[in-house]
């Protein structure tokens, strides 16, 4: 195992000393901004988007982003198969100059409690004072504000995210929408569903919030990059905070179904490398202590924490836009991956079919919508035995070995939705998060009655 600090600098006259909580600790520095004191890595992209709407975020968010950033940098830039023991669980410290170190470090052991849950991996983070002359990261505002917004909605490109939009819009809200990216497939998709959305509500102006934020792939001396990914949330609900703060609105909308945000592992070997945590309620009500210790009236919600994703394409405020434009919404959790098919005609990056989002996602066409017309990599689970020693099987077979425990066994669903993390937030929401994880288990299975895989 190799223990990394990745140190963030603010330009070049950063140049105060850091020393590592360890001596073998291996070192990457990373400036955040530029000669002209403009943030980099898809930060200052997103200032320079609300700075032309007139809008103005505080220095503790800005410093939030860039905790988010750097956490993003370590998440995306260091091998879990090379840099730790077990190919899982990475050691790793931030070191982050902020406007209000005291604040910061008094925040450290709820941030630190935070990104383990969220990552499983075990997070160091340290806080220093800002270099002289960069008390503002924030650009002013040269044009009157223009922006008018009830609320901030996360816009992933996905079919919840969608839904969640399109839900919004149909009440009268006026949210802001904000994704963030790094690859051109869920850029494309991002950009598509807002003009259709646009399209669909001519009347209601809303703005769409878009930043492109990694890193480049040597970023991290003798380590690979990391495809597992699971801190990105964390970056969304940061960018999130920047926007809401700026506007002066106290919700960000969370649009998860119930059954992938409690994401309950399918069997025992699932725990960690198959089982994220991006909108878990332990996790998100860690982040809203995080925006309270720092002073912010801001809170994340899911309003679809105890529906299925089923029930969310069904009870969507426009079926008929949802039916004909959900194909172009993206919920593969790795759809570059069809770059490798064998046949040519088939490498256009599209839904594998067969991971654990793509499996959800055909359940819930078929259950809302009534038919799913998405291209798939594997369009038909039924054509042929799925060999569960491979990706195309895997997760179905996962799916099978979960519903044949719940069925011998009912009572256990009360037990399996805590194995992820501890759901003692809101006891008295125990029975719907028990609902809506049999609920969904239910509507997978009848996606799958038929279906073949091939035990391992």
């Amino acid at each position: 195992m190799n223990h990394h600090s990745l140190i963030c600098r603010l330009g070049p006259g950063d140049t105060a000393t850091v020393k590592p909580s360890r001596s073998d600790s291996k070192l990457t520095e990373v400036s955040f901004v530029d000669g002209d004191h403009r943030l980099g890595y898809g930060l200052g992209q997103a200032l320079d988007q609300l700075r032309e709407l007139g809008l103005h975020p505080s220095e503790r968010t800005i410093d939030l982003a860039l905790l988010a950033a750097a956490l993003t940098a370590a998440d995306t830039r260091i091998s879990r198969s090379t840099e730790s023991q077990n190919a899982w669980t990475r050691e790793i410290d931030l070191c982050l100059p902020v406007a209000e170190p005291k604040l910061w470090e008094g925040l450290a052991p709820l941030i630190i409690t935070t990104l383990n849950f969220l990552t499983g991996d075990r997070w160091g983070v340290r806080f220093r004072a800002r270099p002289n002359g960069l008390t503002a990261l924030a650009p002013a505002p040269t044009k009157l504000r223009t922006a008018t917004a009830d609320s901030v909605c996360l816009f992933s490109g996905g079919l919840d995210s969608f839904i969640g939009a399109i839900d919004l819009l149909a009440d009268g809200k006026a949210p802001m929408l904000v994704s963030h990216y790094w690859d051109g497939i869920t850029s494309t998709h991002q950009t598509y569903c807002a003009d259709v959305i646009a399209k669909r509500f001519p009347k209601q102006r809303f703005h769409h919030l878009r930043a492109r934020v990694g890193f480049p792939n040597d970023l991290v001396d003798g380590s690979a990059g990391e495809n597992t990914l699971r801190g990105r949330s964390f970056l969304f609900f940061a960018l999130a905070a920047m926007a809401a703060d700026a506007l002066g609105v106290g919700l960000i909308h969370v649009p998860e179904n119930g059954l992938i945000s409690l994401n309950v592992p399918l069997d025992p070997t699932r725990l960690g490398a198959l089982s994220t945590r991006t909108t878990h309620p332990f996790y998100m009500a860690r982040f809203d202590e995080i925006l309270a210790g720092l002073g912010l009236p801001i809170r994340l919600e899911n309003r679809y924490r105890f529906q299925t994703k089923g029930m969310m394409a069904k009870n969507c405020a426009d079926v008929g836009l949802l039916k004909r434009e959900a194909r172009h919404t993206m919920s593969c959790s790795s759809p570059a991956k069809a770059r490798w098919a064998k046949d040519e005609d088939a490498r256009q990056p599209k839904h594998c079919g067969h991971c654990v989002p793509c499996l959800i996602r055909r359940a819930a066409m078929v259950e809302g919508l009534g038919a799913d017309d998405t291209s798939y990599q594997i369009p038909d689970l039924r054509a042929k035995v799925l060999d569960s020693a491979k990706a195309e099987g895997a997760h179905v077979r996962g799916f099978q070995i979960a519903l044949s425990r719940l069925a011998k066994k009912p009572a256990r669903a009360r037990l399996d939705i805590h194995r992820p993390g501890p759901l003692t937030d809101n006891p008295g929401d125990l029975a719907a998060y028990e609902k809506v994880y049999v609920d969904g288990l239910q509507e997978v299975g009848r996606l799958l009655k038929g279906v073949r895989a091939r035990p391992r």
